[in-house]
Parts: C-alpha cells; structure tokens; sequence
C-alpha cells in the first residue's frame, strides 16, 4: 500500500486536513505537537468510471481505490536535531511514500504561529532545511559504517561510497536532490536508505476562505516557489473541507455552489496523490463486487494479481483483460467478447491505465 507522509509546521492545520480526507476525528488543538502518535487513515481516490461499470456488471457493491495517508505532528526549526520531538516525527514519515507538505497561508488570530509572522515561502524553506539535515545525518552515519567495514576490503563498495559522497555534497549545499542524476543512482544503490529530500512531494496551500475567490499574494508567491522547484501545489481551505465533510452526503454539493467552490478540494488532492505516486487504475468484478485497485504503472500482471491477494500471485495462471472504453463501448462484457475485445494475457502483460481484468489462478494453499 502506498502512503503519502502529512507534514508541516505546527498549527498549519494538518490533523484538519486529515481529518476531512479520511472522515475521521482525530484531536485538533491551537498549539503544537497534539498528534505525538502517527494517524494512519484511508482516502479513496474518486473515479467516476465506476459508475459507468456498475451500470454494465450490476454489483451489490462498488469500490472505489484507496491510498493511505499519515499524519505526523508539526516539525520545527532544529527537528532534525532532535527539537520538538523532531528525530521521532522523521522516523515515522520515511516509511511514506511520498510527502504531502501542508503550508499554512490563512490568516487566524485565534491560531498563532510558531514562527510569529505568516510566511509560506520561509515556512517550506525551514522544512525543506530540515528534511535535508536529518538526511545528511543519515548519510554520514552509512558512509561511517561502510569506512569501517571496508578495513578489511578496501576496494568493496566504491560506487556505494562515490554516491553517498555526491549526496553529502549537495545536502550540506542546502541543495535538493529530486530531479538531479545522483537521484537516479540513489535510488539503485540505495532503495532502503528513504532519504526524505528525495520523496515524490506535493505541496497543500491552506487558504482562508477569504482566498476562495481570489488568490492572495502569499498563495501567489508559495506557487511561484513550488514552480521554480518543480513541484505541485494544491490550495484549499482545510476548515471548509473539514465543515463539508460532516454535511449530508446531499448538502455538500448545493453548499459547495453556494460558495462557488467547483471541485473539493480533497477530490482535487486525491487525485494528485495518485498522479505523484506514479499509480495506474485497474478494475475487477468479482462475485458482487465492482472495484478498483492502484498500481504503478507499469506492473505486471502477476504482481497485479498479487495486490489483491497473495494467492492470486502465487497462483497465476493468465488474465482476462479488456480495455474500460471497449467495455463500455460495447456495452456488456458478453458483446465485447464477441467483438474480439476480450483478451487472454500472460503474466509479464503490463496492466494498463483502465484495463477491466479477472485473473484466472489456482488455489496453492
């Protein structure tokens, strides 16, 4: 399961926008480190194709795909040394995936801020220091335990070594490192490292509700910075997304209009978080159930097979794919089958954006 890792400075309002993503209630407080504990929630990633598949199959039940967020409590200047808990909170967000760095842009007299003044833009630059601090750490500390190891074999691991040395360069730089090819070596040589600098992040403009309507200059700075780094923003207003949330499932849209907001933002998001994780959709009817899964693109059938249950894995003998606009198309899964549309794979086929699948595997237990 992929994880994306909510991060962020103290009262940028991180456990709100949880707790509207995942439909929970975790505590919300007006000063810091409230969430000591990580909070693990699920967020299903809308898709409307499923309507479309449960007009053709008729199922009991419809299944949208998920992606797990965690909520981890602020970080401050000198987490990485420790500060406000600071070593504890970065442990728990390299297990994630990604990062989802929520930045506070609304102005509240009721929710100070730690750093006094409202600044996004040095607000993502004290983070953004700090990932990087705790990562050269990190470093350091594998580069030390290679030199000893390498007493006895001097010549071992020298491309382990020129690679941990570039990162060390560029962090103790201040310089990030996504996009940069020491990346791409990192990620070969050292895929359990997790360093934090090198995660997939999106940024969460929190916005007043004053900034619904018209971009503020503070909003306009921070997605000037998050361009310049390459990065996604997303802006929404995690109070609002937090009082919708608990409407009626048939208030929500009409409030919604009432105050010319088009898309949640939290759909918005979700979406997003599927595009940053590098994730595919694909489809099942099995039994009652019409559902979707999340892949990276690119997988293969068996592994597919796999993120259902272990059993399917082990047991693959092929799949059954057709392509979700020749269902649709057709208009029955019978009527595609007679067209030609309906297609055996083998287990290297690589699973493709939309395909509607059932995986034929015998029973290994």
């Amino acid at each position: 399961m992929q994880t994306i890792g909510i991060i962020g400075l103290p009262n940028a309002g991180k456990s709100t926008i949880f707790n509207a993503l995942t439909h929970t209630q975790v505590e919300v407080k007006k000063h810091p480190f409230t969430t000591i504990e990580p909070n693990v929630g699920m967020v299903r990633v809308p898709e409307p194709r499923l309507d479309h598949l449960a007009r053709i199959f008729q199922p009991e039940r419809v299944i949208p795909a998920s992606v797990k967020f965690m909520d981890v409590a602020g970080l401050v200047e000198g987490a990485s040394r420790g500060e406000g808990l600071g070593n504890q909170f970065l442990a728990a967000v390299r297990s994630a995936t990604a990062l989802a760095h929520v930045v506070r842009c609304f102005e509240s007299e009721d929710v100070s801020h730690v750093m006094g003044e409202l600044d996004p833009v040095r607000d993502i630059e004290i983070i953004g220091l700090e990932l990087m601090l705790s990562d050269l750490g990190l470093v350091e500390k594998r580069l030390e335990k290679i030199r000893k190891d390498r007493l006895s074999a001097p010549r071992q691991d020298e491309a382990l070594v020129e690679t941990l040395e570039g990162i060390k360069d560029y962090l103790g730089r201040g310089e990030g490192l996504r996009g940069t090819e020491i990346a791409s070596r990192a990620a070969m040589l050292l895929p359990d490292l997790d360093l934090l600098s090198l995660k997939p992040m999106i940024y969460i403009a929190n916005i007043g509700e004053g900034d619904l309507e018209k971009e503020s200059l503070r909003l306009n700075a921070l997605r000037k910075r998050a361009e310049e780094e390459g990065g996604q923003i997303i802006a929404l207003c995690g109070q609002l997304e937090a009082e919708i949330i608990n409407l009626p499932e048939e208030e929500r849209v009409d409030f919604r209009r009432e105050m010319g907001i088009k898309e949640s933002g939290l759909v918005t998001l979700a979406r997003a978080a599927k595009e940053l994780l590098g994730l595919i959709t694909f489809f099942t009817k099995e039994g009652v159930e019409v559902r979707a899964w999340l892949v990276k693109g690119g997988t293969a059938a068996r592994p597919a097979a796999g993120s259902i249950h272990t059993d399917m894995e082990e047991g693959f003998i092929k799949a059954e794919v057709v392509p979700f606009t020749e269902l649709i198309e057709a208009g029955s899964l019978a009527e595609a089958k007679h067209r030609g549309r309906l297609r055996f794979e083998g287990r290297d086929y690589r699973v493709g954006e939309g395909d509607v699948i059932r995986f034929h595997f015998k029973n290994t237990a």
